[in-house]
């Protein structure tokens, strides 16, 4: 079997390829992208283990070519290694703390609610549409202090760094112009707020970043600038990704649907089992800083890798039975959030959204039924998720 994320057969169902991977090729050179493709679990957490000798530091470079949205003086926190990466880490934790992410909870029912409201009128919706992609959206303009006038730019700049981090597939060189365009509406933006936070302080996130301070350093307006472009793709791509597969899943195995109708204090369980079973980010890149052996393959210095999320949570070696979706499973150590210093930011602002978002879709809707029994998977080689999700609802 040919691994190639770019092939459509890869992208429908990548699953019994990366099976193939791991037990016979687990460090593979794909054909035509040059990439090493590391498949096993223990393989993959020694990459995101050892940050000395598998950089960040092409990541974005990596997927997204002339295509960044990233300020040019600063780099991605993703892709920075140790010291810069340690210092900056440290700042962020000051202020994305688990008590601001907490303090959505109550907001966000309410946004649900009122999203929930519009899909019951119609009796029908697109999931991704009507739901999983703008609760996101709403909930990170927000923590970033973002005004509801202008909500609809954010999502034009939203839209536009996913598709850039997605690699731009299919586009045309006008439309790459024009997500240059977007990218520089988005800094102007962001400066301005900035300049202004710092003369006068607000209670969002991203003022809370201007007032951050450790050891008397304080990040630039560069830094902060890419740090909210991380906010803002970290989480709302993976947090679409995630409520939508989730409902699939769930409709897929309708044993397990009524196990968490009955008890909703289930929906974690399933939160957590689909970041597993269907990771919504399947694989970031990784650079060999030396030559090194990785399951008995010699990857050459320099050659980048594919640190390969979606297979390591798919590893027999690691997970019984892991093409089986089960709630019930032992949930610890799944890869999708990574592991180590680059452990994902948002990942308890994803885990909140979703939780909400499937508590309330499932108490408001008693039954739900697909319109279409075949999924269409969005266009990306590096995120999985449903790209439409057609449903009946009653």
């Amino acid at each position: 079997m040919e691994y190639n994320p770019f092939l459509p057969d890869v992208r429908e169902n990548p699953y019994p390829y990366y099976a193939y991977l791991r037990n016979h090729a687990p460090v593979y050179q794909v054909p035509n992208i040059g990439f090493w493709a590391v498949s096993r679990y223990e393989d993959v957490l020694s990459v995101l283990r050892n940050p000395q000798i598998f950089s960040s530091a092409s990541f974005f470079a990596a997927l997204t070519g002339d295509l960044n949205p990233f300020a040019p003086e600063a780099p991605a926190i993703i892709s920075m290694d140790p010291p810069s990466h340690t210092r900056l880490r440290k700042l962020v934790n000051r202020a994305f703390t688990p008590r601001r992410i907490a303090g959505l909870e109550t907001h966000l029912r309410a946004v649900v609610q009122h999203l929930l409201g519009q899909m019951e009128k119609e009796g029908t919706c697109d999931l991704v549409r009507d739901l999983a992609i703008p609760l996101p959206v709403i909930a990170i303009a927000e923590l970033l202090g973002v005004p509801p006038e202008r909500r609809l730019d954010f999502r034009r700049w939203t839209d536009a760094i996913v598709i850039a981090a997605n690699g731009a597939v299919g586009t045309t060189p006008e439309e790459r112009e024009e997500i240059q365009q977007t990218f520089r509406e988005f800094r102007a933006y962001f400066q301005a707020a900035i300049t202004s936070y710092r003369q006068e302080p607000k209670d969002n996130l991203l003022s809370d970043l201007v007032r951050a301070e450790e050891e008397k350093q304080t990040l630039t307006a560069e830094e902060i600038l890419s740090l909210a472009v991380i906010v803002l793709l970290g989480g709302s791509e993976t947090t679409t990704n995630l409520i939508s597969s989730a409902v699939v899943a769930l409709l897929n195995h309708p044993e397990q649907m009524a196990m968490v109708r009955a008890n909703h204090a289930l929906v974690p369980n399933v939160l957590e089992e689909t970041l597993r079973y269907e990771a919504p980010i399947q694989w970031f890149p990784r650079q060999a800083m030396q030559e090194v052996q990785i399951a008995g393959t010699t990857v050459p210095a320099g050659s980048m890798l594919m640190a390969m999320y979606g297979s390591a949570n798919h590893d027999e070696r690691k997970f019984p039975e892991p093409d089986r979706f089960d709630i019930m499973r032992n949930l610890e150590g799944h890869l999708t959030f990574g592991f180590g210093i680059h452990f994902c930011l948002g990942s308890q602002l994803a885990r909140l959204e979703a939780r909400v978002a499937l508590e309330g879709f499932l108490g408001r809707f008693v039954h739900i039924a697909r319109k279409d029994e075949r999924i269409t998977w969005i266009d990306s080689i590096l995120a999985r998720g449903p790209k439409t999700l057609p449903l009946m609802l009653g």
